[in-house]
Order: structure tokens, then sequence, then C-alpha cells
């Protein structure tokens, strides 16, 4: 299952960590050719070694999703390199802290720009090469936070994931004709660099929360992804996927 992922030119925004790099290392594994974005080239750079080491196809390019420019300049990146982009993930973001009361105007600006605008851009740039091959698969990745829970000290971060399931709908109804499918992957706690600094109590606090009692790992979200990349999800299109062992179906917790 999933054998159409072999051979396709896979961009994977924010690449370079977390969950990005899980779905970068993923679909190499399954044989696509990846460009996976970032703004460190160090750990960008670890993320294409590790890729190569095991065989696959890999390139970092650094990349700010806040930069119409920069964005432009992976697309042309991975054209020259891969004759096109077949599979965009826009999977970069941010996830500042902070109450609304004490939040700058910026700081609120700068979420949405990398979240959400980012993820327009991203997506803006990559539809004239699959229109014109009248195919394309988009994903993104959204959050629970937002679109179905709300957290303090994330305002901002949360209203930025819930534009983009609201961006994904618009743009699903207008790339249908063009055999461009657009979905998003709505991760819940999972074991990240980020998690990982936050320490062991908090780690456990967060697992608490999930029926399952652990955190999800970031190749959960990237098989989720590959899903919605593949021909087997051809006719699957402006929908979300859950993942989070069960976090948001409580009405309580529960020991």
């Amino acid at each position: 299952m999933l054998t159409s992922i072999a051979g396709k030119s896979l961009i994977v925004t924010g690449g370079s960590m977390g969950i990005g790099k899980g779905i970068a290392k993923v679909f190499a594994a399954k044989g696509a050719r990846v460009l996976l974005t970032g703004r460190n080239a160090k750990t960008g750079d670890k993320v294409v070694d590790e890729i190569t080491s095991a065989g696959g196809t890999a390139v970092f390019h650094k990349s700010d999703v806040s930069s119409w420019d920069d964005i432009q300049a992976m697309v042309a990146r991975a054209t020259e390199l891969h004759g096109g982009v077949d599979i965009l993930c826009a999977n970069a973001g941010i996830f500042p802290n902070c109450n609304v009361v004490d939040m700058a105007i910026d700081e609120w600006d700068e979420a949405l720009d990398i979240n959400l605008k980012g993820s327009f851009m991203a997506v803006k740039a990559c539809l004239s090469g699959m229109i014109e091959k009248g195919q394309g698969r988009i994903i993104l990745t959204s959050s629970i936070t937002g679109p179905v829970t709300g957290m303090a000290g994330w305002s901002h971060y949360g209203a930025s994931k819930a534009g983009q399931l609201g961006m994904m709908r618009g743009a699903a109804l207008e790339l249908a004709q063009n055999g461009i499918t657009i979905n998003a992957v709505l991760p819940g706690n999972i074991m990240t660099e980020g998690m990982a600094e936050a320490g062991g109590e908090y780690i456990r606090r967060m697992a608490a929360t999930v029926p399952m009692k652990k955190l999800g790992a970031i190749e959960d979200i990237a098989y989720a992804a590959l899903y919605f990349a593949s021909d087997e999800a051809g006719y699957v299109t402006g929908q979300t996927i859950i993942v989070d062992g069960g976090q948001v179906l409580p009405e309580a917790l529960v020991d």
C-alpha cells in the first residue's frame, strides 16, 4: 500500500526538526525525493545526512516561510533538482506561549505570518506547476489546538491553526478540478524536541491527558500525511485526520 509515493518530488517546510523531520524521513524511506526547508542549516543538514545514510534522497534548502521571496526560491530549487513539486507538506510553524493580556501586536502577527500566511504562500507557490501537471497533493500540519480545543497562552497559535482549515476548505473546492487535493493532519501531544526540553514532569502531565497515556511520535503524524499524499487517497480532499491518541474524546479527565 502507498507505493505511489516512490519517485515523487516532496517539499516539507519546517523539515529540519520535530514533526517535519519525521515527515521527511518517512517519505524518503518510501522513495520520495525530498527537499526539506528550515532556518537552521546545521539541523537541516543533519536530517539530510540521516536520510541519505539510510539510502534516501534529500537536500536541505534554507528558507523562511514568512518571506515570499524565500518561498519562491524554495519551489524553484525543487523544480531544478526534481522536476517540479508533486507533494507539499506545509508544516513549518511556531508555538510561543503568551497570554492575550500581555501579547504584543507583533507577537500576534508573527504567529499568523509564519503559521497561516506561510502555509498560504507555500501552497500558492506550488500551484502553477501542479495545475500544469494536472495533479498534486498538499498536506497542512494543523493542530487540535484552535480547530478543536483551546489552551491558555496559545490564542494566536490556535487562531493560525484554525485559519489553516478555513483556507484548506476553500482551496479544496477551487483545486479539485485540477486534480489537486489539499488536506490537513491535526496532531495532539507529540514528542518533539520542544516537548523533550520542557522536562519530565511536563511530559507526564501531558501524557495524563491522553487516553493512551503516552505522547505520540513524530512518525505517527508522518504516516497520516503519507496517506493524504498517496494516489490511494486521490478521492479525498478538504478533510482532516486527528492524530492524538484519543485526547479530544473524553468529556472529563478520568484516572
